[in-house]
C-alpha cells in the first residue's frame, strides 16, 4: 500500500505545477531570489520562481567536470565578518574551507614582475568545498516541488489588472506582488513594463552597474600548486594585464590545483585569449606556470540573462543600494531582490541574502 503521505505530496505538487496564479512571483533563481522564495514559503505564500536559465544560481556557477572541487567562474568567497551568509551556510550544513593565502604575493607591470613581501591582496574569507553553487543547489532542494520554473523568460510585466501579470514565451503567471531578484539593469532592458515604471525608477534601475557583468573570469588549473612550494600565496596585482588581479583557487590541501583571476572588460572589445593568459602566468609566476592542464575563459558579458547589452558603460556604483530599492514601486507590489540593491555588502552574496530579507 502506498504511503498516503507521499500520496498527498505528489498530490499537492501536481497542483502547484498547473497553477499559474500565486501569492508571490520571484523572477530569478539565482541567491537572492532563491532566499526570497524559501522566506516566503516559511510564511505560507503561494510562490513560483520562474528562472529563464535551465540552471538555478545566477552568478554561481561552478564547473565540475569530475573534480573533487568544482572551480567557480562566477562568486567564489564568502567573510567571516558576513552574518547573513555564515547563518545561511550553517542551516543548510554546506561544506567550507579557508582560501589559501599563506606567502607572498607578486607585483606585475610593463618592466616585469617582482615579489612583495606578504600578501597585502587577500583577506582572510572561506571558500565551498562543493562548488560557490552548492549554495543555490542547497537552497533549491529546500522549496516544494515545482516551485522553481527553469528556462521561463520574463518577457513583460502588465500591472494595469487587479494582479501583476508576469508574461513569458511559455505562459502568463498572475500574482499580488512580483519580486525582481535579477540585475535592475537587466531587468529595465530585457522586460516590458506596462505601464512603464516611474522615471526616477527607470532612470536609477537602467545606471545601475551589474556586478560581474562586464568581467571575464580567467581559471587555469595545473597538476600541482606550485607556486606554494616556493612561498607565494598565488595572489597577484598586474597593471599591465590581461587579468589585473590573480588568486589561488586550488581546493582543500591545493587539490585541483587552480589559479584564477579577473580581466576587466574594454567596451567592443573581444574577450581575452588563452595566449594571452598563458603569457602573463609564466611573467609572473615563470616557467612552471607554462605547464597548464585547463585554461577556462568566462566572459560575463555574454550571459543575456545577467549582463543588458551595455554593461561596460555601467560605472555609477555610486547607485549600489540606492534608496529607491527599499520602496516597492507599481503601487506597492514590484520589490527589488538582487544584490546591487542591498544596503549591506552589495555585490557579494551577503549583499544577495541581505536584499531578500528586505
Amino acid at each position: 500500500m502506498s504511503d498516503p503521505r507521499s500520496t498527498a505530496v505528489q498530490v499537492e505538487a501536481e497542483a502547484v505545477a498547473a497553477s499559474t496564479d500565486f501569492d508571490v512571483i520571484v523572477v530569478g533563481a539565482g541567491v537572492g531570489g532563491l532566499c526570497a522564495a524559501s522566506q516566503l514559503v516559511q510564511a505560507a505564500k503561494r510562490v513560483v520562481v520562474l528562472e529563464g536559465r535551465n540552471r538555478v544560481g545566477g552568478r554561481l556557477l561552478s564547473k565540475d567536470a569530475g573534480l573533487s572541487t568544482p572551480l567557480d567562474l562566477g562568486a567564489t568567497w564568502f567573510w567571516p565578518s558576513e552574518p547573513r551568509v555564515m547563518r545561511l551556510i550553517d542551516e543548510l550544513d554546506i561544506a567550507v574551507f579557508p582560501h589559501y593565502s599563506a606567502g607572498d604575493a607578486m607585483y606585475h607591470d610593463p618592466s616585469g614582475s617582482r615579489r612583495m613581501d606578504g600578501n597585502a591582496l587577500s583577506s582572510p574569507s572561506g571558500r565551498f568545498a562543493a562548488g560557490a553553487d552548492s549554495l543555490t543547489t542547497a537552497l533549491a532542494e529546500w522549496l516544494p516541488p515545482d516551485t522553481i520554473r527553469l528556462n521561463y523568460v520574463v518577457e513583460s510585466i502588465d500591472a494595469t489588472g487587479p494582479k501583476l501579470a508576469v508574461i513569458t514565451g511559455k505562459s502568463t503567471f498572475t500574482a499580488r506582488h512580483v519580486v525582481l531578484a535579477v540585475p535592475p539593469a537587466l531587468a529595465v532592458n530585457a522586460i516590458t513594463f506596462v505601464p512603464p515604471l516611474p522615471d526616477r525608477v527607470g532612470n536609477v534601475a537602467a545606471a545601475t552597474p551589474v556586478w560581474m557583468g562586464a568581467i571575464t573570469k580567467v581559471v587555469v588549473r595545473y597538476q600541482t600548486p606550485f607556486w606554494r612550494d616556493v612561498g607565494l600565496a598565488g595572489s597577484a596585482i598586474s597593471h599591465y594585464g590581461p587579468m589585473r588581479e590573480l588568486h589561488d583557487m586550488s581546493g582543500p590541501a591545493g587539490s585541483p590545483a587552480a589559479l584564477f583571476g579577473f580581466v576587466p572588460a574594454i567596451t567592443g572589445a573581444p574577450t581575452v585569449t588563452e595566449d594571452a593568459i598563458a603569457r602573463q602566468l609564466v611573467e609572473i609566476f615563470g616557467p612552471s606556470a607554462a605547464e597548464m592542464l585547463e585554461i577556462i575563459i568566462h566572459d560575463w558579458r555574454d550571459e543575456p540573462l545577467t549582463s543588458p547589452p551595455n554593461v561596460e558603460q555601467l560605472t555609477a556604483f555610486k547607485l549600489f543600494g540606492h534608496e529607491i530599492y527599499r520602496t516597492p514601486t507599481l503601487d506597492g507590489r514590484l520589490h527589488w531582490a538582487s544584490t546591487e540593491t542591498a544596503a549591506h555588502s552589495p555585490g557579494h552574496i551577503e549583499g544577495a541574502i541581505d536584499a531578500a530579507n528586505r
